[in-house]
């Protein structure tokens, strides 16, 4: 049963990719307002789930799910659901800063246009408050008109985070972002996340433990397709209850 904070109810999910299983009986929940990380060995399933969460594995056409998600009470992978909307509610950040080949303000106005918002003037205030939400609006605040592709990497990045917001998800999810930053980018990525979990809910792929421990108010710690541990941060990192995922965080494996 799903809990007020709760914002997602994961039951039973099961991932193939033709024959091969990716996901196996996941059934978790997660907390509205916190950062839920992702952890474990490449190959693991942690992209797999994340991308389950607003159905992108349906863009590869031998994927199959079984289970359900459940968001607002309703069940993702219902025949009907209206999967527009749910990317819009449930926005993705990649590993890549992939920023569309326009201005930064347009980059930042993509979405709501898309979604029908045709206004100058809302337009503007939009594109204002995602930069300010995304903290790049300091940076970029007098050259709006600018192609996104001078941005460096991190801002780049952040520009990515910025177009998310400007559709008003209420999950976002975010596959390794910052593994193509250098650490002074990634500290700037790790400040935005503490900052947007007041207002939105974060699911996060990370390589980096010290990044799941620093983040983090939750981790799933994923191996062959499975949840082994999913725990409060804290306690998943300081006193795991299975000794696979005190061999993963001790560096014994992975």
């Amino acid at each position: 049963m799903m809990k007020k904070y709760d914002i997602i109810e994961i039951n039973d999910l099961n991932l193939f990719y033709g024959d091969t299983q990716a996901l196996k009986d996941i059934s978790v929940n997660i907390k509205s307002n916190s950062v839920t990380a992702l952890i474990g060995p490449s190959g693991c399933g942690k992209s797999s789930f994340l991308k389950s969460l607003n159905r992108m594995n349906d863009l590869v056409p031998i994927a199959k799910t079984t289970g359900e998600v459940m968001l607002d009470d309703k069940d993702i992978f219902e025949q009907g659901y209206d999967i527009v909307a749910l990317r819009k509610r449930v926005g993705m950040v990649f590993q890549k800063p992939n920023p569309f080949p326009f201005s930064i303000y347009d980059n930042v106005a993509y979405g709501p246009r898309v979604h029908g918002v045709k206004n100058k003037k809302r337009l503007d205030e939009i594109v204002e408050k995602s930069l300010k939400q995304a903290a790049l609006w300091d940076e970029v605040s007098d050259r709006l008109k600018d192609s996104a592709m001078g941005l460096s990497g991190g801002q780049q990045q952040r520009l990515c985070i910025a177009r998310v917001l400007a559709v008003e998800p209420g999950v976002i999810l975010m596959d390794e972002p910052t593994s193509a930053l250098d650490p002074i980018a990634t500290l700037k990525v790790e400040d935005l996340i503490h900052e947007l979990k007041k207002e939105f809910t974060i699911v996060i792929v990370t390589h980096n433990m010290q990044q799941a421990a620093r983040i983090s108010d939750e981790t799933a710690f994923f191996l062959m397709g499975e949840i082994i541990e999913f725990e409060k941060t804290s306690d998943l990192f300081e006193n795991p209850k299975d000794k696979r995922t005190e061999d993963y965080i001790t560096g014994r494996f992975g």
